[in-house]
């Protein structure tokens, strides 16, 4: 009976496209290296949107909360 080897867990790092997802940004193939994205430049376009809150999430004040002092 042949063996059966069990694919590596572990991610590449030698910058092959890992073709599970593509680059959240571009949409180019992700690279093991910086990973999900394609490239650093990517990485550093999200990280620019996320700390200048282009990715805020809108939050939307319900009735009846806390009372103000108003009585």
């Amino acid at each position: 009976m042949a063996s059966r080897t069990r694919p590596d867990p572990r991610p590449k790092t030698d910058g092959t496209p890992i073709p599970a997802k593509p680059c959240p940004i571009c949409g180019k193939p992700a690279t093991a290296a910086a990973r999900p994205f394609c490239s650093p430049r990517c990485r550093e376009v999200d990280l620019h949107r996320w700390l200048t809150g282009a990715y805020a999430v809108p939050v939307v004040e319900e009735d009846g909360g806390e009372e103000s002092g108003e009585a």
